[in-house]
């Protein structure tokens, strides 16, 4: 069972490989949401997440005879680097299953533990049965992500430091994947303050968690399909789900567009790099509805990949109306780009990308299609510059970026 002894102990082992992650108060998010709001960025951590904290921990508990049969783990990417860092300081054998789509950030993170990657199946729950096969063929001790209660103390061990650095807590939010983590965080919590109320996250595609807890049961998905790959779980944890039933107060979905949102946020407000799973917490921040309250969102983790990122970087400025595309048509005759540029300049929009085609129709008056992608300040701006255009004569259409 998960005891306040136990995750004292947790919390004290834990120490000896986690960095210290000070709460961070976020001006912005207190003004957007009405409420005073702290981060617990995990993302900091060695490894670039949390998981280091349970891997470490479950891995202390295990007899030398265990570790020495070498360890074995599935997961979608941060499970794995603490497996494979707590297992180089243990000096032991650790083979990690990850799935085909796992960033290659964490891929090559993992490696540089010392662990063995296989790379098997396209979501979490298919790597997780080849691991299992592999650890019966080859006798390896098998280190759950969250289906397991030492695993789930270690993760509770930043309730811990949470409840110790912000006493008079009201509202913790907490990723939701398979639940280690948050049936860590709710337990501890409610043992040391039952007025804390936790709010589980999970993204709208692999709400596994929340299907569970609607049907009094461990529900598998038939699918998932989010951008947070790390929280992408068609099936919870058995051994985990009592706790969150118990002691989660909600759980909130959020949309994969809100991420990328959160995503912007982070970095023009905050200068930290937050992975979609981690984002979670932010972007239910708005979910909220209270106000005047001290909530802490938990940041899981960091480990995204550069090809990831700028995807996002330029999906969130189009979402936001800060780049955008437009077609106009102009008559086939000198002076003509020089006409739109003027009008453009004047909105103080700037321009990104121009593609000039002369061969859209044989019509001199309306011959050549001009392409601009165009930087602007959000939609208002936008629509200003759309607008002058119109007002010039040159019926702007907008078109999907070609970025």
């Amino acid at each position: 069972m998960l005891t306040l002894e136990k995750f004292e102990e947790a919390s004290e082992v834990v120490q000896n490989v986690t960095l210290e992650t000070k709460l961070r108060y976020s001006e912005y998010f207190t003004e957007q949401t009405g409420n005073r709001v702290w981060f617990k960025p995990e993302n900091l951590q060695y490894t670039g997440a949390y998981k280091v904290r349970g891997a470490y921990y479950k891995i202390s508990t295990l007899s030398e005879e265990e570790r020495s049969r070498g360890l074995i783990t599935a997961s979608a990417g941060n499970h794995a680097q603490g497996v494979a860092y707590a297992a180089k300081i243990f000096g032991c054998k650790a083979v990690i299953v990850m799935p085909t789509t796992t960033p290659l950030i964490k891929i090559n993170r993992t490696k540089s533990y010392g662990a063995e990657v296989v790379l098997y199946g396209n979501v979490y729950d298919e790597s997780y049965d080849y691991a299992m096969k592999l650890a019966e063929e080859e006798g390896y001790t098998f280190i759950h992500p969250f289906n397991d209660l030492d695993v789930a103390a270690g993760q509770g061990s930043i309730a811990m430091e949470i409840v110790k650095e912000l006493p008079t807590v009201d509202y913790i939010l907490c990723p939701i994947g398979g639940g280690g983590l948050c049936a860590g965080v709710s337990t501890l919590a409610k043992m040391l303050n039952p007025k804390i109320k936790v709010i589980g996250v999970e993204p709208e595609g692999a709400n596994c968690m929340q299907k569970s807890i609607e049907n009094g049961e461990v529900t598998t998905l038939p699918n998932v399909n989010t951008i947070a790959d790390g929280t992408a779980v068609k099936t919870p944890g058995d051994e985990v789900f009592p706790y969150i039933r118990d002691n989660v107060d909600e759980i909130i979905t959020v949309a994969d567009d809100e991420l990328i949102g959160a995503f912007l946020d982070m970095i023009e407000n905050h200068k930290m790099v937050v992975e979609n799973s981690g984002l979670l917490t932010v972007a239910a921040l708005k979910h909220l509805n209270v106000k005047g309250k001290k909530v802490v969102a938990i940041l899981s983790g960091g480990n995204m990949d550069v090809i990831t990122m700028s995807s996002v970087v330029q999906h969130g400025l189009i979402q936001r109306g800060r780049i955008f595309t437009v077609s106009v048509l102009l008559p086939d005759k000198p002076g003509e780009l020089v006409k739109v540029a003027s009008v453009i300049a004047d909105q103080k929009g700037n321009v990104v990308k121009l593609e000039h085609n002369q061969f859209v129709s044989i019509n001199r008056n309306s011959a050549v299609e001009l392409r601009i992608t165009l930087e602007s300040f959000g939609h208002e701006h936008k629509n200003q510059i759309l607008q002058a255009l119109e007002e010039n004569g040159y019926r702007p259409k907008l078109v999907k970026p070609n970025l």
